[in-house]
């Protein structure tokens, strides 16, 4: 070295002792930060991915909460529903009790009375008071808003439907197939002709609900065989009119479950046979499908059908006139006229959706395919029943069935309806809360740990790795440090020259 105005290898050694330092520096910062990337700088491509990972860590840590929380929401609503089936099984046996009509002294009927006003009381007090976070839950609230319901519609319900903000769904019924009783035609003259006066026609009819066996005696009226036959309708399930040259039998109700039965037990002379009944017209005899009495070995039966019907562009499964679908988008049943829905081959414009249920967003994007709804009915007691029969309030005093003077049949079916309603509704929120929050609570669970590690593995340090990187940072400044010092004193050689 014969200059002294620059010096070079002191040069050289400041820029690598530079470079060991930031490496210093930068292991330093990674091993207190615990992250390999702190700015962009440190590594483009690998920020942006673990900032992308970050978001969907925190869209599923909201959606995990949104689980919890609508779980929470059906907890409460599941408790009212409870109490409120607990009190029904009550009012099922005073009802029961009361009928014992002869056993029952009015005053003890009056005291059974006053217990279920108290109930029906409580049942509405329940339906309005429970609530989350003062949102009433039983009370209607979460049903969901219709509008331009079609006179053909008798009832529906709706247990889920999924609409985007400001959406309505128009539910459209296509019936493909008429609903239709079972029924058997019975041709007669206008009165029983038997062989001898002393003899009997005797034969038995069965239906869904039982069975019963009819004697008549030469001379008796078709009217009068109808009128014996409807006295036990109730039993039997089967009704009985005269049309024409005969009786029609026919299930009360529609669908495959039901049937007709027509067993001769003894014919004695009488003549005439048994039918099948037209499906175009209920009331008409099908030509040629008579069975003679005297020739009837085993019981001619027949059997009803359900309605066929597409709703909204998917195949209704059903029962009698009702129709039902579940899907992830619309899950409801719906229920004809018997004008409607034993007319086969029409299109029906419903009703429209236009709002309502329990929404929740379960998934990590807002959008309808990560929500969730549920439709929760109001369960007052003025809302537990059918239009048909009757509703729970009818069972209050001076109602047509209070346990005092009332028809207590008719009290018992509405009681009957209204634990079946909420025990449905139960189970509804039931596989709610566990085939879909518990599901899908579980499966973004999943995501969260998977999402962590996939944003670990690029953002974290690897302290086994950097450790071993400090340690050599460490020597290196030291040995730069030193090559500096040398470097540094390399020019006083020249002072030789000068002496």
């Amino acid at each position: 070295m014969s200059r002294i105005n620059t010096n070079v290898n002191s040069l050289i050694s400041q820029r690598i002792l530079t470079q060991q330092n930031n490496s210093l520096n930068t292991s330093l910062e990674r091993l207190s930060t615990g992250l390999a990337i702190n700015r962009g700088k440190d590594d483009p491509a690998g920020l942006i991915a673990s900032e992308n990972l970050r978001s969907e860590k925190a869209a599923i840590s909201a959606a995990i909460t949104n689980t919890e929380r609508a779980d929470q929401v059906m907890n409460i609503a599941e408790g009212g529903l409870q109490e409120i089936n607990a009190l029904l099984l009550e009012v099922q046996s005073l009802v029961g009790e009361s009928a014992n009509d002869a056993g029952l002294s009015v005053e003890e009927k009056e005291a059974n009375q006053l217990q279920v006003d108290s109930i029906l009381q409580t049942i509405d007090r329940i339906a309005e008071a429970t609530s989350f976070e003062g949102v009433k839950l039983l009370n209607g609230t979460f049903d969901f808003t219709i509008s331009a319901q079609a006179p053909e519609v008798n009832s529906f319900k709706i247990n889920a439907a999924k609409l985007s903000h400001n959406e309505t769904r128009t539910v459209e019924v296509v019936v493909t197939a008429s609903a239709q009783h079972a029924g058997l035609f019975l041709s007669t003259a206008d009165q029983l002709d038997l062989t001898n006066t002393t003899d009997t026609f005797t034969f038995e009819i069965a239906g869904s609900k039982g069975s019963r066996e009819f004697s008549f005696a030469s001379g008796t009226s078709r009217a009068s065989i109808a009128e014996a036959i409807n006295t036990f309708k109730q039993t039997t399930g089967v009704s009985a009119a005269t049309s024409g040259t005969g009786l029609v039998l026919k299930s009360i109700e529609y669908g495959s479950n039901e049937f007709v039965s027509f067993d001769v037990v003894n014919v004695a002379g009488q003549a005439g046979g048994v039918y099948l009944l037209s499906a175009g017209d209920e009331n008409t005899a099908v030509a040629g499908s008579a069975t003679a009495f005297g020739a009837i070995n085993n019981p001619i039966r027949d059997e009803g059908q359900d309605v066929g019907a597409i709703i909204n562009g998917i195949a209704a499964t059903s029962d009698g006139r009702t129709a039902r679908i579940a899907t992830d988008f619309l899950d409801m049943e719906i229920e004809l006229d018997e004008a409607s829905g034993s007319n086969a081959l029409q299109t029906i414009t419903a009703f429209t959706i236009t709002g309502g249920g329990a929404k929740f967003n379960l998934g990590p994007q807002v959008n309808i395919t990560n929500q969730a709804s549920i439709g929760i009915q109001n369960v007052a007691a003025r809302k537990l029943g059918d239009s048909d029969i009757g509703f729970l309030n009818d069972l209050g005093s001076g109602n047509a069935a209070n346990l005092v003077d009332g028809d207590l049949e008719v009290a018992q079916k509405i009681v009957n309806i209204a634990i079946s309603s909420v025990s449905n509704l139960r189970g509804r929120i039931g596989a709610f809360q566990s085939n879909v929050i518990g599901a899908t609570s579980r499966n973004l669970g999943v995501a969260l740990e998977n999402t962590s590690a996939a944003e670990s593995s690029i953002r974290d340090t690897d302290f086994a790795a950097e450790t071993a990187e400090l340690t050599r940072s460490q020597i290196l400044v030291n040995a730069s440090t030193n090559v500096l010092g040398i470097a540094n004193q390399q020019p006083n050689s020249v002072l030789s020259l000068l002496g």
